[in-house]
């Protein structure tokens, strides 16, 4: 059985502020398959963005550090890996960018401003590859191109504000594959666009994936998103992965009470006139020691009563490539 192109254990992740010591990530685990798309779902201030920029090496340290876990990246065929928690930064430097790469939250903001396209385009070319200008704009043009932007050989020299929210986002699909990397880490992709553009971006994503043999981890809020693209999931909750299964298996037969609450807040599956579902309250403060079940005082779909309160949930296995928090709370039905 081939070996994962990307294993993460036991990740931990805290920030240390002057108000005390912020748990982000709290032992998170999971693989990624070559040519697997793998979602990460969760609310604002789960840890899903922190989990990949801990990956990433893109955590400012201080105030963050990363107190412990292994995320092996086994790039073509390698059967040894790189640990991209403990290797240098030079040896980060030359894998991220090149081998694995990011889309960020906001073109908006993930963009330059100040810097026309071209440049921005060209420069993981120059960097990684030590492509000449005239070779890395040729490849840039075609990087457009391959991304769905009209007349790329004049929009290139353009500025960032001289495109729609859903061309910025071809942009930054077109910079993130542009040195053909191996994974492609995408957070929160189709955000703040349009239905219709974020269908759109998100079926780019998947040509470029089926073109390219790439594996992407998808990092999103949305179950919609999810739904159609990924092959499976992480439900995080509090820094900490509270479900995992294959996406066809979660949609079916959700478990933690978490889960079924998120699916139970989507619009679509609610009669005309009814009243929506919210989950109540807000996310727990993170600052204090995740030495319980987080989830009790917004658990109304489960049994608050059952929660454990003096011991941390573990994740599960309860049935084959299915695992979830084994808190009698947030599984009773």
């Amino acid at each position: 059985m081939d070996m994962p192109i990307l294993e993460v254990n036991n990740l931990t992740t805290r920030f240390h502020t002057r108000s005390g010591v912020v748990h982000a990530v709290e032992d998170v685990s999971f693989s990624l398959e070559a040519g697997q798309t793998v979602g990460i779902v969760g609310e604002s201030g789960s840890g899903k963005s922190v989990t990949c920029y801990s990956l990433m090496g893109l955590i400012p340290q201080p105030p963050g550090k990363i107190h412990g876990g292994r995320a092996i990246f086994r790039g073509d065929g390698e059967s040894e890996g790189l640990d991209l928690l403990s290797c240098s930064e030079k040896r980060l430097a030359s894998v991220r960018g090149k081998r694995i790469s990011m889309i960020f939250q906001d073109p908006m903001t993930s963009l330059n401003p100040y810097l026309k396209i071209s440049k921005q385009l060209t420069e993981p070319l120059e960097i990684h590859e030590g492509a000449s200008a005239t070779d890395a704009l040729e490849r840039a043009i075609i990087a457009l191109e391959e991304v769905g932007i009209p007349d790329a050989s004049k929009r290139i020299h353009s500025y960032p504000h001289e495109f729609s929210g859903g061309m910025r986002q071809r942009v930054m699909i077109a910079m993130a594959l542009i040195t053909r990397p191996e994974i492609l880490i995408a957070d929160e992709p189709s955000t703040a666009l349009d239905v219709t553009v974020q269908k759109q971006v998100l079926d780019l994503l998947k040509e470029r994936q089926k073109a390219l043999g790439l594996s992407i981890i998808l990092i999103t809020h949305d179950l919609a998103v999810v739904s159609e693209s990924c092959d499976v999931v992480n439900v995080m909750y509090a820094g900490r992965i509270v479900e995992h299964a294959h996406t066809s298996e979660l949609f079916c037969n959700p478990l933690h009470s978490y889960t079924r609450s998120l699916l139970k807040s989507i619009p679509a599956t609610h009669r005309s006139g009814e009243s929506l579902y919210t989950i109540p309250g807000i996310p727990p403060d993170l600052s204090e020691e995740p030495n319980h079940c987080s989830f009790t005082p917004r658990n109304t779909i489960g049994d608050q009563s059952l929660c454990l309160t003096k011991e941390r949930p573990e994740l599960t296995e309860i049935s084959k490539g299915h695992l979830v928090q084994n808190c009698p709370g947030c599984l009773a039905p």
